[in-house]
Protein backbone atom coordinates (compact mmCIF):
# COMPACT_ATOMS: atom_id res chain seq x y z
CA UNK A 1 0.00 0.00 0.00
CA UNK A 2 1.64 3.75 -1.27
CA UNK A 3 1.81 6.31 1.21
CA UNK A 4 -0.75 8.74 1.11
CA UNK A 5 0.75 12.27 -0.46
CA UNK A 6 -0.64 15.91 -0.11
CA UNK A 7 -2.90 17.47 -2.63
CA UNK A 8 -1.23 18.29 -5.99
CA UNK A 9 -2.65 22.30 -5.64
CA UNK A 10 -0.48 24.72 -4.35
CA UNK A 11 -0.94 25.27 -0.27
CA UNK A 12 -2.86 28.04 0.81
CA UNK A 13 -0.57 28.30 3.47
CA UNK A 14 2.58 27.01 4.63
CA UNK A 15 4.73 27.91 7.60
CA UNK A 16 7.73 26.75 9.98
CA UNK A 17 6.65 25.67 13.35
CA UNK A 18 8.84 27.61 15.59
CA UNK A 19 9.68 27.37 19.41
CA UNK A 20 7.20 29.36 20.65
CA UNK A 21 4.32 27.20 18.98
CA UNK A 22 5.32 24.31 21.40
CA UNK A 23 4.28 22.60 24.13
CA UNK A 24 7.53 21.11 26.56
CA UNK A 25 7.88 17.64 24.77
CA UNK A 26 8.33 19.46 21.49
CA UNK A 27 4.90 18.87 20.14
CA UNK A 28 3.15 21.93 18.13
CA UNK A 29 -0.17 22.84 20.08
CA UNK A 30 -3.12 21.67 17.90
CA UNK A 31 -4.46 25.66 18.42
CA UNK A 32 -1.64 26.50 16.73
CA UNK A 33 -2.45 24.44 13.68
CA UNK A 34 -6.00 24.70 13.61
CA UNK A 35 -5.68 28.36 13.79
CA UNK A 36 -3.59 28.25 10.42
CA UNK A 37 -6.41 26.18 9.02
CA UNK A 38 -8.78 28.96 10.04
CA UNK A 39 -6.93 31.43 8.21
CA UNK A 40 -6.19 29.34 5.09
CA UNK A 41 -9.80 28.69 5.09
CA UNK A 42 -10.83 31.64 5.66
CA UNK A 43 -8.96 33.42 2.86
CA UNK A 44 -10.59 30.88 0.17
CA UNK A 45 -13.97 31.75 1.53
CA UNK A 46 -12.44 35.58 1.39
CA UNK A 47 -11.95 35.43 -2.54
CA UNK A 48 -15.21 33.30 -3.18
CA UNK A 49 -17.36 35.50 -1.53
CA UNK A 50 -15.42 38.36 -2.14
CA UNK A 51 -15.82 40.18 1.15
CA UNK A 52 -15.52 39.54 5.09
CA UNK A 53 -16.58 35.63 6.00
CA UNK A 54 -16.64 34.76 9.39
CA UNK A 55 -16.05 30.92 10.92
CA UNK A 56 -19.70 29.78 11.94
CA UNK A 57 -18.13 25.70 12.76
CA UNK A 58 -15.79 22.94 12.24
CA UNK A 59 -16.36 19.65 12.46
CA UNK A 60 -14.39 17.03 14.31
CA UNK A 61 -10.49 16.90 13.95
CA UNK A 62 -8.56 13.99 14.78
CA UNK A 63 -4.67 14.24 15.06
CA UNK A 64 -2.76 11.67 12.93
CA UNK A 65 1.16 12.45 12.90
CA UNK A 66 2.74 15.27 15.53
CA UNK A 67 4.14 18.38 13.81
CA UNK A 68 7.64 19.47 15.37
CA UNK A 69 9.73 22.27 15.64
CA UNK A 70 11.34 22.84 12.62
CA UNK A 71 8.76 20.95 10.66
CA UNK A 72 7.16 22.78 7.36
CA UNK A 73 3.11 22.71 7.99
CA UNK A 74 1.30 23.24 4.63
CA UNK A 75 -1.80 23.48 4.17
CA UNK A 76 -4.79 23.01 1.16
CA UNK A 77 -8.00 24.44 1.56
CA UNK A 78 -10.84 23.08 -0.93
CA UNK A 79 -14.28 24.61 -1.72
CA UNK A 80 -16.92 22.13 -1.12
CA UNK A 81 -20.27 24.14 -1.64
CA UNK A 82 -22.03 26.70 -0.98
CA UNK A 83 -25.80 28.24 0.75
CA UNK A 84 -27.03 30.98 0.20
CA UNK A 85 -24.58 32.85 3.14
CA UNK A 86 -22.62 30.02 4.34
CA UNK A 87 -19.30 28.28 1.96
CA UNK A 88 -18.26 24.82 3.30
CA UNK A 89 -14.55 24.20 2.45
CA UNK A 90 -12.44 21.23 3.35
CA UNK A 91 -9.02 21.84 4.81
CA UNK A 92 -6.26 19.62 5.27
CA UNK A 93 -2.55 20.22 6.78
CA UNK A 94 0.54 18.39 6.04
CA UNK A 95 4.01 18.52 7.69
CA UNK A 96 7.42 17.66 5.98
CA UNK A 97 10.40 16.70 8.71
CA UNK A 98 13.91 17.00 8.26
CA UNK A 99 13.74 13.67 6.55
CA UNK A 100 11.65 15.29 3.35
CA UNK A 101 8.42 12.82 4.28
CA UNK A 102 5.28 14.29 3.94
CA UNK A 103 2.41 12.90 6.28
CA UNK A 104 -1.11 14.13 7.02
CA UNK A 105 -1.34 15.65 10.55
CA UNK A 106 -5.34 16.12 10.34
CA UNK A 107 -8.06 17.85 8.35
CA UNK A 108 -11.56 19.25 8.89
CA UNK A 109 -14.25 21.08 7.32
CA UNK A 110 -15.15 24.37 8.15
CA UNK A 111 -17.89 26.24 7.49
CA UNK A 112 -17.73 30.09 6.92
CA UNK A 113 -20.97 32.70 6.54
CA UNK A 114 -20.41 35.48 4.75
CA UNK A 115 -20.79 38.96 6.20
CA UNK A 116 -22.18 42.15 5.28
CA UNK A 117 -20.85 45.79 6.46
CA UNK A 118 -23.99 45.51 8.91
CA UNK A 119 -22.11 42.60 10.50
CA UNK A 120 -25.19 40.20 9.25
CA UNK A 121 -25.22 37.46 7.09
CA UNK A 122 -25.01 38.38 3.33
CA UNK A 123 -26.07 36.27 0.37
CA UNK A 124 -22.29 34.47 -0.32
CA UNK A 125 -23.13 35.71 -4.14
CA UNK A 126 -24.34 39.47 -3.41
CA UNK A 127 -22.55 42.61 -2.13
Amino acid sequence: MSEPSAPGADPSIRVIAMPADANPSGDIFGGWLMSHMDLAGASAALHRCRGRVVTVAVDSMSFHNPVHVGDEVSIYARILGTGRTSIRIFIEAWRRGRDGGMNKVTSATFVFVAIGPDGRPRPVDGP
